[in-house]
C-alpha cells in the first residue's frame, strides 16, 4: 500500500527522534519515496545528513537555503507540501501538535502541514504527565476533527523513567498502521485486477514482423489507475518502450498474440476483473521462416491465417469474471462495437473512434465511449488518457462486485 508513494516525514524535537533513521529505512523499503523536513530542534536529537542519506534526499528545517542565504533561495512549504501523498509527524511532540492545532506556523514543518492537502498522520512522543493533561488530550481532539488520523502512543517506559503511555509508537508498527489504515481506505483493496495493453507482433523471420502502432499507453495508464486504488495489478503486455509503471504492478512481457493468451489464460479464473486493452494482431503468417528472408525477388506474398481472438475465447470461458473489452473503430464506431459486446460476451466494451479529433495510437489524449451490456451508452469527454483510465476504473466500480 505504501509502494510509489510520496510520505513527506515531519520530525519534531523529542528524544523519540532518534528512532527516525529506522523508520525512514522501513518506509524505503516498502517502495515509498520519502522527504523529510526537521523543526530547528529536531537537529539536536538525530542528524539531517543521517536522515537524508537514507532517504536520498536532502533535508529541510529552514524557509531559506542556509547555504546561499545571499541569494535568496528559498525552500517553498506549499510544493512540500503538495508533493505529499501523506504527511507524517513522527515524533510529534506536544509543543508541535498544540501549534498545529492553533494554527501557528512558525517553522517549516507547521507551514508544510498548514500547506498539505494530504491525509495526514502524527504519532505522540512525550512524558507521561504531559501525555494525560486535558490540554493534550484536548489537542489530540482537536486535531482528529480536523481529519488528521492518531497514530497511538503505545505503553513503556519514559525517557524520566516513568512507565505509561507517550511512548512513540515503533517505526515497525507505524508502517503497519499506515498500511492497514490505507488498506481500510482503498476502494479496491482485495480485488484482483488483469490489464493487457500494447501491440503484438506476428513474426515473419527472425528480424520482421506484422504488427500495429500500439504504443500501450491507454492499459498502462488503466493498470495504474487500479493499482493507485489498491488493487491487486498484473499487467499483460505486449512490446513498449518507456512507460512508467506503479511500482506495486507485476508486469508479464509477451511478444505475440499467442503468448499474451498464455500468459492471460494462467490467470483469468482468479481475476475479478479483466481489461483487454491490448491491440493484438488479428493475422499472422501461417509460416514462420526460421532464417531471415532474403530480398532477392521483386515480389514476395504471405499466407495469413487467422490469431485465436483473445476477447471472443475469455468471453467463453468466463464466470464470474468483470470483462472489459476495447474497441477500434473507423466507420460506424457504434454499431461494430455493440456487435463485439456481444459476439465476445463482454460487459463493457471500451469505443474509440479515429474519426475524433485527439484520439490515434501514441497520442496521450483518448476519446471514448463506453457501452454494457444492456447497451447503455456513456459518452466522454476528450481527455488525457489517465483521466480517461481513471473513468473506465469508476464506470467498473459501480457494477456489483467490481
Amino acid at each position: 500500500m505504501l509502494a510509489g508513494k510520496h510520505i513527506l516525514l515531519g520530525v519534531t524535537g523529542g528524544i523519540a527522534a532518534y528512532k527516525t533513521p529506522s523508520l525512514v529505512r522501513l518506509l524505503k523499503k516498502e517502495g515509498a519515496q520519502v522527504k523529510v523536513v526537521m523543526t530547528p530542534d529536531a537537529r539536536e536529537f538525530v542528524a539531517p545528513l543521517t536522515l537524508s542519506v537514507l532517504s536520498e534526499h536532502p533535508v529541510y528545517w529552514t524557509f531559506t537555503q542556509e547555504e546561499s542565504p545571499d541569494q535568496g533561495l528559498w525552500n517553498n512549504h506549499v510544493h512540500l507540501g503538495r508533493w505529499a501523498d501523506l504527511l507524517l509527524i513522527a515524533p510529534a511532540t506536544a509543543n508541535t501538535l498544540s501549534k498545529m492545532a492553533n494554527g501557528a506556523c512558525d517553522n517549516l514543518l507547521l507551514a508544510a502541514y498548514l500547506s498539505a492537502e494530504c491525509p495526514v498522520y502524527f504519532a505522540p512522543a512525550m512524558d507521561l504527565d504531559m501525555h494525560e493533561h486535558p490540554a493534550t488530550q484536548g489537542t489530540f481532539e482537536k486535531l482528529k476533527e480536523f481529519g488528521n488520523i492518531i497514530i497511538p502512543s503505545e505503553h513503556g517506559e519514559l525517557a524520566s523513567g516513568l512507565v505509561g503511555p507517550g511512548r512513540m509508537a515503533e517505526p515497525e508498527n507505524i508502517v503497519a498502521f499506515l498500511i492497514n489504515d490505507l488498506k481500510a481506505k482503498a476502494p479496491l483493496y482485495g480485488k484482483r485486477y488483469l490489464v493487457t495493453a500494447g501491440p503484438t507482433f506476428e513474426l515473419i523471420d527472425p528480424v520482421r514482423y506484422i504488427g500495429n502502432f500500439s504504443s500501450g499507453k491507454m492499459g498502462y495508464a488503466i493498470a495504474n489507475a487500479a493499482a493507485r486504488l489498491g488493487a491487486e495489478v498484473v499487467l499483460v503486455s505486449g512490446p513498449t518502450k518507456d512507460l512508467s509503471l506503479h511500482p506495486s504492478i507485476n508486469k508479464i512481457s509477451t511478444v505475440t498474440g499467442s503468448e499474451m493468451l498464455e500468459a492471460v489464460l494462467g490467470l483469468y479464473q482468479a481475476q475479478d476483473v479483466v481489461i483487454l486493452c491490448a491491440a493484438v494482431a488479428d493475422f499472422k503468417p501461417k509460416e514462420l521462416h526460421e532464417h531471415k528472408i532474403k530480398s532477392k525477388t521483386e515480389s514476395f506474398s504471405i499466407e495469413l491465417s487467422p490469431t485465436v481472438d483473445i476477447a471472443a475465447y475469455l468471453g467463453q470461458e468466463k464466470l464470474n469474471q468483470i470483462l472489459v473489452g476495447f474497441a477500434l473503430e473507423t466507420q460506424d464506431a457504434l454499431i461494430h462495437a455493440k456487435s463485439k459486446l456481444k459476439k465476445k460476451n463482454l460487459d463493457l466494451i471500451v469505443l474509440n473512434s479515429l474519426e475524433d479529433r485527439g484520439v490515434a495510437f501514441g497520442a496521450d489524449t483518448n476519446k471514448i465511449t463506453i457501452i454494457d451490456r444492456d447497451e447503455n451508452v456513456q459518452a466522454y469527454d476528450l481527455k488525457s488518457k489517465d483521466l480517461v483510465a481513471e473513468d473506465i476504473i469508476e464506470y467498473i466500480r459501480n457494477i456489483k462486485d467490481a
